[in-house]
């Protein structure tokens, strides 16, 4: 069992949280996934800037584009992942898309990730048609390679990522691009239980989440939440982090409820 599919060990709701690698700075980056730990972040998802992110919001694209004007590179969130690995035991996951590693070169990213201590890396412009040869590097190399599922995939599409994504499934809760957002979509829960009734691996929703309410709707529905672009601008706002860590706490709270709740209805039907 892999690192990241830990988490999730007796229904265990993970709080994923993403931050830019290099935003506000390079330095801050470890100092920041440290909070986002002590704060009760389960999966720790470092984004390495790119400059066609296809599937950020304005939130992230900004953070990007301000990480790559300091001369953020694929090399230097090594070095930073390596940093907070010597702090941190959390999973530490990944997040880029598919041309700066291939630039990188696939192996010696993968041995790159492996040395920094990388858990898992998310690849969003990666289909499973196209992902042969990064999933056997990533296999060899001791990564989980996660896919995401949107509410337009198709059944087969289902299939495939369910039969090849390793660690959990991303599920990306509406057609769109990341950013925060009021409400969640209406047709949210159909959608993780499609995917459910063909997939056994963990199932964690991104894209808009904002809010402890959405993220205790999510926890009663799925297996875990992914928070991004809220971060961001937290980080923005306020320097000290307190309003991040205090963010954190909430989510982190919204989904222990979630737990206690299914603890009492087991015991209930134990009885």
């Amino acid at each position: 069992m892999s690192r990241i599919s830990q988490v999730f060990e007796g229904g265990h709701k993970a709080l994923i949280g993403y931050i830019t690698a290099g935003y506000p700075d390079i330095a801050a980056t470890p100092v920041i996934a440290k909070a986002l730990a002590a704060a009760g972040c389960d999966i720790i998802e470092l984004g390495i800037p790119f400059s066609d992110p296809l599937a950020d919001g304005a939130t992230i694209q900004q953070a990007s584009y301000r990480a790559l004007l300091q001369g953020t590179t694929p090399r230097s969130c090594l070095e930073a992942a390596a940093l907070i690995r010597k702090d941190i035991d959390t999973p530490l996951v990944f997040m880029t898309y598919y041309n700066p590693v291939l630039s990188y070169g696939l192996d010696a990213f993968c041995r790159g990730c492996a040395g920094a201590g990388i858990n898992g890396l998310i690849v969003p412009d990666l289909p499973p048609e196209e992902g042969g040869e990064l999933e056997s590097l990533t296999l060899e190399h001791g990564l989980d390679l996660i896919y995401l599922l949107a509410p337009t995939s198709t059944s087969d599409r289902i299939k495939a990522v369910a039969a090849r994504s390793r660690g959990f499934i991303y599920l990306v809760s509406l057609t769109g691009v990341t950013g925060a957002r009021q409400s969640l979509p209406a047709d949210l829960e159909v959608f993780v239980k499609r995917v459910r009734r063909r997939a056994g691996l963990p199932l964690c929703v991104g894209f808009g989440i904002s809010t402890p309410e959405q993220a205790r709707h999510i926890g009663a529905i799925a297996d875990g939440v992914i928070v991004g672009s809220r971060l961001i601008q937290l980080i923005e706002e306020d320097s000290t982090l307190a309003s991040l860590r205090s963010f954190v706490t909430g989510m982190r709270q919204a989904l222990d409820s979630r737990e206690d709740v299914r603890e009492v209805d087991n015991m209930r039907k134990a009885r």
